[in-house]
């Protein structure tokens, strides 16, 4: 009788998992095979260790073979990529990619970082279920118009601004005169990278640089100029409710990390990152938007932009991003993740199917205590030079170690960041391969260390500027004949991460 009963509530936990212990356990034992397609594994590093058959499908192989679950099929010709979605097509169209799938068979999933109609239709053809919503219901909420206006039926306000087309110089005055904005702006476009489609206007000379990239491009955000910290959170919204991870800092336009000014370079993940009251206000703002996106008909994963004023403390919403994220790996290597679950693992959750119930608001709770997270910081490292040459030798993956003079050396191959034990390591995760075009904006790699990398005025700090420098030093590259210069000056902007 015992036994039976026994066999009955093992029955009902199968039916419905009901705390974080029978989640873990249900992707500790799962059998269904589960594919991370991207550039390369960067925003889900370390997933593969909390899911049973989770493996990683990669254009870059950035371990040299050393790491166990991911694959980076041989190099096949192909057009040009102009984007994550070109990478992710070819991938799914390359035979060994093809082989590998089949030949571990069960019904597969897959998740990506970006993916349109044509990787769903290649996904189909593959007997795959993509575990995101709709590409479709994607790019509508990429849109930062809409963003706006989904924030705005939440609750959540943006900085001052107005939604318009723009004709010219005048006309943009004339916009911003009616609104109330003044004449020192942010605009922003539709779609893109903000270190791409952010721009600002204080003269018609600032104007003028942009026009190509601001008229006849549809809606424009525009916005009043504030003098703020960036900030980003993720969240995953299901059908018990919206998650809430930590408010982590954000590295924007350090000459030393990116080319691009307004452009994100990196992360800081610490308890006492932004004041108590702004950090949750900031979880507040994020659950508000999490259950308006559950109302739009989106689910899963999903990241926020908040901008911090410095004067007032006011927090506004800055963009979405529905899906993974470059500070994915931060969120999902916290010490709450830890003694928890990852935030991705709910998110797989949600698409799995299985029945579940969980009690949100205590999980977001325990979350927003500062003894569930450590310091952390990462910081991408670009080519910022304005030359181009072809990369013969770069700092592989693994643990770096920085001498008393402040200079670094490579320690040890590793694919676990927490692996680094001090602030005098760091994790390099490296991106640019031997052989490599090396051009100005051109993705050196990621460098995760414990502690901070910015000052309390949010400026590179020297430990930060030291590591830097170490990886910078340790790129080395020829000059191209004569006759390549031409293609290699092509930048793709478009990031991979």
């Amino acid at each position: 009788m015992k036994q039976k009963e026994t066999n009955k509530g093992d029955r009902k936990m199968v039916a419905e998992l009901k705390n974080i212990s029978e989640i873990r356990r249900h992707f500790h034992r799962n059998e269904d095979p589960i594919y991370f397609i991207s550039a390369t594994n960067f925003n889900l590093l370390g997933l593969d260790e909390w899911c049973k058959n989770f493996k990683y499908i990669c254009y870059i192989d950035c371990y040299g073979g050393k790491h166990p679950n991911t694959f980076v099929p041989s190099e096949q010709p192909h057009a040009e990529f102009q984007s994550i979605e070109d990478i992710n097509n070819y991938l799914l169209q390359h035979k060994e990619v093809i082989d590998l799938i089949k030949r571990r068979g069960g019904k597969p999933k897959f998740v990506f970082l970006m993916f349109d109609e044509e990787t769903e239709r290649l996904s189909k053809e593959l007997g795959a279920d993509v575990w995101f919503p709709k590409a479709k219901l994607r790019q509508k909420m990429d849109n930062k118009i809409e963003t706006v206006r989904i924030g705005n039926k939440a609750g959540v306000p943006s900085v001052p601004n107005t939604l318009s087309v723009v004709e010219n110089y005048e006309h943009l005055n004339e916009i911003c005169e009616k609104a109330g904005l003044g004449h020192d702006l942010v605009l922003q476009s539709a779609y893109g990278d903000s270190g791409h489609t952010t721009f600002f206007i204080k003269s018609e000379a600032d104007f003028r640089r942009h026009e190509h990239e601001i008229v006849g491009e549809g809606e424009i955000k525009i916005m009043k100029r504030i003098d703020c910290r960036g900030s980003a959170i993720e969240g995953c919204a299901t059908k018990e409710g919206t998650i809430v991870g930590p408010l982590m800092t954000e590295l924007v336009g350090f000459k030393e990390l990116t080319p691009y000014r307004g452009g994100w370079c990196g992360n800081e993940i610490f308890s006492t990152a932004f004041p108590p009251k702004v950090r949750q206000k900031a979880r507040e703002l994020t659950f508000k938007f999490g259950e308006q996106l559950r109302k739009e008909g989106y689910r899963g994963y999903f990241e926020l932009d908040f901008l911090i004023d410095k004067k007032t403390g006011d927090i506004w919403l800055g963009e979405l991003n529905p899906r993974i994220t470059g500070c994915s790996s931060m969120t999902n290597h916290a010490a709450f993740a830890h003694a928890d679950a990852p935030l991705f693992l709910f998110h797989l959750l949600e698409f799995s199917k299985k029945k579940f119930s969980l009690d949100v608001d205590e999980l977001n709770s325990r979350w927003a205590d500062p003894k569930m997270i450590d310091s952390w910081s990462q910081m991408v490292i670009k080519h910022t030079e304005d030359t181009v040459d072809i990369a013969t030798q770069v700092p592989e993956t693994g643990i770096y170690r920085m001498r008393e003079d402040g200079s670094i050396d490579f320690n040890r191959f590793d694919y676990h960041r927490r692996a680094v034990e001090s602030e005098n390591e760091a994790f390099f995760l490296r991106i640019l391969q031997p052989g490599d075009y090396r051009y100005e904006g051109a993705d050196i790699g990621i460098l995760v260390t414990r502690g901070r990398s910015m000052t309390n005025g949010f400026k590179l700090n020297e430990r930060g500027k030291r590591w830097i420098h170490g990886i910078k030093q340790s790129v080395h590259g020829r000059p191209m004949p004569t006759a390549e210069a031409g293609p290699a000056l092509n930048d793709p902007a478009f990031k991979i991460m």
